[in-house]
C-alpha cells in the first residue's frame, strides 16, 4: 500500500509571489505524519468518511491522483490498495471497523493509511470535522512601489502610458514609512516590497537607497522584509547584480519567448528586439547564483511558441508563471493579442505535453494556469483591497498597479492599507464565495474567480466569475495530471504498514 505526496512546502522562490500580482496566502504547513500519541488514539475510534468534494483521476498505470479542491487542497497519488482503503470509507466507519472487514490487510497498514488519508484531507471525522480553510492566510503585506514611469521598452500589452516621471527621494522614504506603519498597525509578520515601474532598473541607485532605508525600518519594527525588483532584464550590469545580491533583493524578469517570439511583444522604443539582451542578463544572473523568477505574458502572438520557451526555462531550472494577456485601454486596439478560449486551451495543452516529456523536480501547480494557484486555498485571486498597496511615483496609493490612476489615499495617511480596505469605489476584491457562477465550482478556492479588473472590463461587475473560467476548468485536471506524474517520478512513496518506510 503506497501513497506519493509532497511532504514539505517548496523552498524555491515563487514567481507567483514575485510577479505582477500580490498573492494573499503564504506557504502551506508541512504535513504531519505519522500520527502519534493522543492524536492516533483519537483517530482509531473516530468515525471517518470520504470528503464529499473528493476529486479522483485515473489513467496513471494502476495509480490514481486524489485531491479535495474544496477541502484541504492536498494532492497525492494512491496505488490500488491505498485507493481501495480510501473507498472503504465511502460510508462512515472507524478504522477498527475496517480492520474487522478487511482481514487481508495488516492492522498497521489500515491505521497508518487512515491517518495519512485523514491528514491529506481525503477523510473527515463526522463527529469532529476539522474547520475548512476558507479565509486567506494573511501574514504578508505586499507593496508595489512604482519608482519610475519611464521605460526603455514598448511592450505591446503594457497598461501604462510612459513618461519621464520618477519617484523623488522624500516620497520614497514616506512610502517606506507608510508601508511599515500599516504593517505594524495590522500586525503583519512580513513585508514584501516590489520595486517596479516603468523599468525599475533605470533607477537602481534610487531603489538601493530606498531598500537600505526599508531594512532599517524592518530592524526597528521586528517585521521580516523580502524584496524583488521587477525588470525587463535589458540592462543589468555585473555591479548591479552584486548590489542586489548583497541586499538579498530577488529579481523577476519578463520573458515572453525565445528570439523573435519575445521580440514581437517586447521591442525597444526603436522597434528592435530585446531578447538577446534579456538572455544575456539571465545568463549573467545564473553565473552569479542569483536565480531570476520568470513571468510570461501569454497572448495570441506567442502562444504557439511557448513550448520553445518552456524548454529554455526548464533547461535553466527557473521558477516561472504563465499569465494570460489582459485587455487594457493602452492595448485594446491591437487585435492579435487577444486569444479565444479554444485557442488558449489547445495552446496550453501543447505546453503541458512538452512539460510532461521534460518534468522538473519541483511542483508547478502555482505556475501553469494564469492567476490560479493549486497549492493552497484562497478566497481572493490577488491582494486587491486585502493585503496589498500600490504606491505611484507621486506618493498616491491605489489598489492595483494596472489601475494607478484610481487613487484611494496617499502615503501620508495614518494607515493607508486600512483606507484601501475600506474603499468601496473603483476595483473591488470580491471573495470567490460571493461571486456569481463560482459558488458551486469545485475549483473555486484555487482560481478564486480570476482577475477582478479583467472581469469588470468584460462584464461591468466585480462579483462574477472570470471571462477565462472555461479555460481554467479545462486545464485544471491536466495540471493535476502533470503533478501526479512528477510525484511518481521524483517523490519516494510512503509504504503503509511498515512504519511509514520510504522506498
Amino acid at each position: 500500500m503506497k501513497i506519493w505526496f509532497m511532504r514539505t512546502p517548496s523552498l524555491r522562490p515563487r514567481a507567483a509571489d514575485c510577479g505582477d500580482c500580490a498573492r494573499t496566502t503564504d506557504e502551506p504547513d508541512a504535513l504531519s505524519f505519522p500520527l502519534a500519541g493522543e492524536r492516533m488514539q483519537r483517530l482509531r475510534a473516530a468515525v471517518l468518511e470520504q470528503a464529499e468534494s473528493l476529486y479522483v483521476q485515473g489513467g496513471l498505470d494502476e495509480k490514481w491522483l486524489v485531491s479535495d479542491p474544496v477541502g484541504a487542497g492536498r494532492v497525492a497519488v494512491l496505488d490500488v490498495q491505498a485507493l481501495l482503503l480510501l473507498q472503504r470509507f465511502r460510508e462512515a466507519r472507524t478504522p477498527l471497523e475496517v480492520m474487522r472487514q478487511a482481514p487481508e490487510w495488516s492492522p498497521l497498514s489500515i491505521e497508518e493509511g487512515a491517518g495519512l488519508l485523514y491528514n491529506l484531507g481525503f477523510l473527515r471525522d463526522i463527529h469532529d470535522p476539522a474547520p475548512e480553510r476558507r479565509s486567506d492566510n494573511l501574514q504578508t503585506l505586499t507593496a508595489w512601489v512604482h519608482v519610475t514611469n519611464s521605460c526603455n521598452l514598448r511592450c505591446t500589452y503594457c497598461y501604462l502610458s510612459k513618461t519621464q516621471e520618477h519617484m523623488a527621494d522624500d516620497i520614497a522614504r514616506q512610502s517606506i514609512d507608510a508601508i511599515f506603519r500599516s504593517a505594524r498597525k495590522q500586525r503583519f509578520r512580513r513585508v514584501l516590497l516590489k520595486y517596479a515601474g516603468g523599468e525599475a532598473s533605470l533607477r537602481l541607485p534610487h531603489v538601493l537607497e530606498m531598500h537600505d532605508y526599508a531594512m532599517e525600518q524592518a530592524a526597528q519594527t521586528g517585521i521580516e522584509l523580502d524584496a524583488h525588483i521587477l525588470s525587463n532584464g535589458v540592462v543589468l550590469t555585473q555591479r548591479a547584480i552584486e548590489q542586489l545580491k548583497q541586499r538579498r533583493i530577488g529579481i523577476t524578469i519578463s520573458l515572453d519567448g525565445v528570439g523573435e517570439a519575445h521580440d514581437r511583444q517586447r521591442p525597444f522604443l526603436s522597434g528592435l528586439g530585446s531578447f538577446r539582451y534579456v538572455d544575456r542578463t539571465i545568463t549573467r544572473l545564473l553565473q552569479n547564483a542569483l536565480i531570476p523568477a520568470i513571468t510570461v505574458t501569454v497572448s495570441q502572438r506567442n502562444l504557439d511558441d511557448l513550448p520553445a520557451l518552456m524548454s529554455y526555462i526548464l533547461e535553466r531550472d527557473l521558477p516561472f508563471t504563465l499569465s494570460y494577456y489582459r485587455d487594457n485601454e493602452c492595448s485594446t486596439h491591437i487585435q492579435d493579442l487577444q486569444f479565444g478560449e479554444e485557442q488558449m486551451i489547445a495552446g496550453m495543452r501543447r505546453v503541458f505535453a512538452f512539460i510532461e516529456q521534460n518534468l522538473p523536480r519541483h511542483c508547478l501547480l502555482d505556475s501553469l494556469i494564469d492567476k490560479a494557484d493549486l497549492t493552497r486555498h484562497h478566497q481572493h485571486t490577488c491582494g486587491v483591497g486585502v493585503n496589498s498597496l500600490v504606491i505611484d511615483q507621486h506618493g498616491g496609493i491605489a489598489k492595483c498597479q494596472a489601475a494607478l490612476g484610481q487613487r484611494v489615499t496617499t502615503v501620508r495617511h495614518p494607515d493607508p492599507l486600512q483606507a484601501v480596505q475600506d474603499d468601496r469605489q473603483g476595483i473591488q476584491g470580491v471573495p470567490v464565495d460571493a461571486k456569481e457562477g463560482c459558488s458551486t465550482c469545485k475549483w473555486r478556492y484555487w482560481c478564486a474567480g480570476g482577475c477582478p479588473l479583467l472581469t469588470y472590463r468584460f462584464t461591468g461587475r466585480y462579483d462574477l466569475r472570470s471571462p477565462n473560467c472555461h479555460i481554467y476548468q479545462a486545464l485544471f485536471p491536466e495540471a493535476l495530471r502533470l503533478e501526479a506524474l512528477r510525484l511518481l517520478k521524483y517523490e519516494r512513496p510512503l509504504v503503509l504498514g511498515s512504519s511509514a518506510v520510504c522506498v
